[in-house]
């Protein structure tokens, strides 16, 4: 059997976390775009509802316990500098309890939240294509 994202197509979920104006962004330290500030998220399992999967990656990334999330469109890259070729949903949560941790040290090494107008660099693909799918009114 093969690799997701590596031997054929994987299947991802995105999940943007708003508080306050701000989203949550964390920095990866491994492929795809290692060193670049992500949403999280991650692959959907088999027999996974892809919502279910954004939620749970979610959680695990963060610490937080998050609530209700909307779907808000989908995204496919093909990262040519890492080999990997993903499609993604694209999630939005506003209701999130709990203060962010550094959960996974072995694969992030930092976090915080930014306005939407002051991000930091350098930004993955995943993330600006995030960040284009957010309703209007959550960009302005």
């Amino acid at each position: 059997m093969g690799r997701p994202g590596l031997d054929f197509p994987g299947l991802g979920v995105g999940l943007v976390i708003l508080r306050d104006s701000r989203i949550l962004l964390y920095k990866r330290m491994r492929p795809p775009e290692a060193g670049y500030w992500n949403i999280v998220g991650g692959k959907v399992d088999h027999m996974e509802l892809a919502e279910d999967a954004a939620r749970r990656e979610a959680e695990e990334e963060t610490g937080l316990t998050i609530g209700g999330i909307e779907r808000i469109g989908m995204t496919e890259q093909i990262l040519d500098a890492d080999r990997q070729h993903w499609i993604s949903i694209l999630y939005l949560a506003r209701d999130v309890e709990g203060e962010p941790r550094l959960t996974e040290p072995d694969k992030l090494s930092d976090f915080g939240w930014f306005p939407l107008t002051d991000l930091p660099e350098p930004l993955s693909a995943f993330t600006k294509a995030a960040i284009a799918a957010l309703p209007s009114v959550e960009r302005s």
